[in-house]
């Protein structure tokens, strides 16, 4: 069963490619995240609506958190690896 929230949320498979890449896994050093998933929902909702930050839905969470996240990955560089393992 896919664990999609929206229509256009991602995959199980897609996901499945993703989760290995992003921080906050299980086994990996650091805090476990609770929700790359709709973290990454919630992303790729504003970039496929072209929409302010302030504008996804609220079940994907708050925007502010979305946002801050957002450019703490975009700093550290966290987002090539998996957005490359999308692309190949």
């Amino acid at each position: 069963m896919d664990n999609a929230r929206h229509r256009h949320d991602i995959s199980d498979r897609v996901w499945n490619l993703l989760e290995p890449r992003l921080p906050g896994r299980e086994g990996a050093w650091g805090g476990k995240a609770r929700d790359n998933r709709l973290f990454i929902n919630a992303v790729f909702w504003i970039l496929r609506a072209g929409a302010p930050w302030r504008d996804p839905p609220p079940d994907y969470g708050g925007w502010k958190n979305t946002r801050r996240r957002f450019c703490r990955w975009r700093d550290k560089g966290i987002w090539e690896s998996p957005l490359e393992r999308l692309i190949t």
